[in-house]
C-alpha cells in the first residue's frame, strides 16, 4: 500500500477539515499518480472533496463508524482490517487521509509520496513526522518549486527493508 499526502514544515496537513493551502502543481501530480488506482479516505476527507463527491477515475474506500451512512458511490469499510482487505484487490491503493486514516494504515504503507512545504501553517491535523521514524528513508527528492512564493518539493519514502 501506498499514500500521498503534502505536509508543512511541521508536518501539518490540514485545518478545519480544508488543506492548509492549494498548489495547483500538486493536485494536478496526486491526480497523475493516483489516477485508476484506489483511495483511502475517511468520511471527512470525502466530505471535504470538491462537493464531497468521490475524485473521478478512482475507486473510493471509506473508512468510517458503522453508524455512519454515506449517500456516494464508494465502498464503504468499518475497520482498518476491512479497509487492507478491499484495498489489496487493487493493484495499487493510496491512503488519502485524514490524519487518523494516515495514522492507522501508515504500518500497512511501504511507499509515501510527500509533498513538503517549507512553510509552516496554523494546522489542527498533521502526520507523522516520517524524518524522525529510523524505518522510513528518502529514496527520491525534487526540486524546490513555488506557488504564490510558497515553496515545496516532492519527495519519496520507502520504509527501509
Amino acid at each position: 500500500m501506498e499514500l500521498i499526502v503534502a505536509v508543512d514544515k511541521n508536518w501539518g496537513i490540514g485545518k478545519g477539515n480544508d488543506l492548509l493551502c492549494h498548489l495547483p502543481g500538486d493536485l494536478k501530480r496526486v491526480k497523475e499518480i493516483t489516477w485508476g488506482h484506489a483511495l483511502i479516505m475517511g468520511k471527512k476527507t470525502l466530505e471535504s472533496l470538491p462537493g464531497g463527491n468521490p475524485l473521478p477515475g478512482r475507486p473510493h474506500i471509506v473508512l468510517c463508524f458503522p453508524d455512519e451512512v454515506i449517500d456516494k458511490d464508494v465502498t464503504v469499510v468499518h475497520s482498518v482490517d476491512e479497509a487492507v482487505s478491499v484495498a489489496n484487490t487493487y493493484d495499487r491503493a493510496f491512503v488519502f487521509g485524514g490524519e487518523s486514516i494516515y495514522r492507522a494504515l501508515l504500518p500497512y504503507v511501504d511507499k509515501a509520496y510527500i509533498t513538503k512545504i517549507d512553510k509552516a501553517f496554523d494546522a489542527d491535523r498533521f502526520f507523522p513526522n516520517l524524518d524522525e521514524d529510523s524505518s522510513w528513508e528518502i529514496t527520491e527528492t525534487g526540486e524546490t518549486m513555488y506557488h504564490n512564493d510558497i515553496p515545496y518539493a516532492y519527495l519519496v519514502y520507502e520504509r527501509k527493508k
